[in-house]
């Protein structure tokens, strides 16, 4: 009998094929072999605990002697002086042991106790009556234009203006404390301090009739001619 077979399921023509499959599993195989790693065994050691046969130190328990409390100080005995009764006792007190509700009593008045007048430190600024150069302002720019001596420096650089002068008047007339508060330069400044410190007394300010110390500003000018 004559056996039929396709030519599509013919195996003989896949020959070709299934042998280049098998090669490249085998490849695989070989390549896959070749990649393992492979670890050397190692003996893992037990650690044996020993045990410590050194016997604990005992410590001895010592005592402690604890110090007594220092003796309390002694008490002081108060002497008590006996004074004999033949002795007079000073005693401005007049006691009358008879008195009753109608008894009248003079009023006690208390002694007068001098207060002590304490100087005054305070700087006023203003007050009631402010210092004053003696003969008025007229005096006092006929001083400032006599004393004052123009700088060299300043008269040759042409420097020429006002000069403020703060000082404070104090209770018996002097010049103290003497500043300027805006100058000039060129010397000016310095010489319209040395004649405000070289003025006369002035006549004190005077707050609720008693003097003061006032602070007082001057201008001092300075004018080339």
């Amino acid at each position: 009998m004559e056996v039929r077979k396709t030519p599509k399921a013919d195996l003989e023509n896949k020959k070709g094929y299934f042998f280049e499959i098998g090669m490249i599993l085998a490849l695989l195989v070989v390549f896959g072999a070749f990649s393992l790693k492979s670890y050397d065994k190692q003996t893992v050691n037990q650690l044996q605990i020993a045990a410590d046969d050194v016997p604990e130190e005992i410590i001895p328990i010592t005592e402690q002697k604890v110090k007594p409390p220092p003796p309390p100080p002694p008490r002081q005995v108060t002497q008590i002086k006996i004074v004999e009764d033949d002795v007079e006792v000073e005693d401005d007190l007049d006691i009358d042991v008879e008195a009753d509700d109608a008894t009248e009593f003079e009023e006690y008045v208390p002694p007068e106790e001098e207060e002590e007048e304490v100087e005054e430190q305070q700087i006023f600024q203003v007050v009631e009556n402010m210092p004053e150069f003696p003969g008025g302002r007229s005096a006092l720019m006929k001083y400032l234009a006599t004393n004052i001596k123009y700088p060299p420096y300043a008269k040759e650089a042409g420097i020429q203006g006002r000069v403020f002068i703060n000082f404070v008047v104090e209770t018996n007339g002097n010049i103290t404390n003497v500043k300027v508060l805006r100058g000039i330069g060129g010397g000016c400044d310095e010489e319209a301090i040395r004649v405000v410190k070289s003025m006369p007394k002035w006549s004190p300010g005077m707050q609720r009739g008693k003097p003061v110390r006032v602070s007082f500003n001057l201008p001092v000018k300075f004018t080339l001619q």
